[in-house]
């Protein structure tokens, strides 16, 4: 290659290189501000300033305006727990016997709390964005699926074949309820003091297991189904 080609693609290299680092800056600053302030009390020039760029029309170029910070925010946090969930599935996959319903709900809730205890930055994600699927107007079930991909859909199925007692509306309430409260319990578990971390980390992590479980195996009562029943015959 000439070697005013190679110079150029040397700066244009650069230039991505610098372009990505401002990119992560103003997306940790939006991370941090909304964690502690709420998104409705953090405007552009504050993640601007929290990222250190003297450039106010910085997260403009970037990302054209908030919502598309946010959206590329999530989309780069979503493949990071896709990435871990894709592990614990293939460590389940290669075992010679299915999986238990317990070793499905540590698929589903290991891969966020171990980049929680692994990341202070993820940790802010958690409490600035966590409550999204505890809120979701849509069912969770959906809601989780379009973010978790593949990998999500896969631990669907495997939970699916774990509980074979339940019909399907009662499993997709089951599922919808568990992943909300999955969603609850780590944005409340991320204020704490310590969050994700040592023997309370640990704790939290287990309880919230066998919680878990015992939420999606426990049998639909009478009054479930007289309900379902008068829901059905109306």
């Amino acid at each position: 290659m000439p070697t005013g080609a190679s110079s150029e693609q040397a700066v244009q290299d650069n230039r991505l290189t610098r372009g990505e680092i401002t990119k992560q800056a103003l997306m940790r600053a939006a991370e941090k501000l909304i964690a502690d302030r709420g998104i409705e009390n953090v405007s552009i020039r504050d993640i601007v300033q929290e990222a250190g760029q003297k450039n106010e029309s910085a997260l403009q170029y970037h990302f054209k305006n908030l919502a598309g910070l946010i959206t590329a925010l999530h989309a780069a946090r979503d493949e990071q727990v896709q990435a871990k969930r894709q592990s614990y599935l293939a460590e389940l996959s290669d075992r010679s016997s299915p999986p238990s319903l317990r070793d499905i709900c540590e698929v589903m809730v290991a891969p966020a709390f171990e980049l929680a205890r692994a990341q202070p930055d993820y940790r802010r994600y958690v409490k600035a964005f966590g409550h999204e699927i505890t809120l979701a107007d849509e069912s969770a079930v959906k809601f989780v699926n379009r973010k978790g991909g593949q990998s999500a859909q896969a631990t669907g199925e495997l939970l699916r074949a774990a509980l074979p007692e339940l019909d399907r509306a009662a499993f997709e309430r089951r599922l919808d309820g568990a992943l909300r409260f999955i969603s609850a319990s780590m944005v409340h578990h991320a204020q704490q003091k310590n969050a994700f971390r040592g023997l309370s980390g640990d704790l939290f992590y287990h309880s919230l297991i066998d919680a878990l479980t015992g939420l999606l195996s426990a049998p639909v009562s009478p009054d479930t189904r007289a309900i379902v029943q008068s829901i059905d015959d109306n």
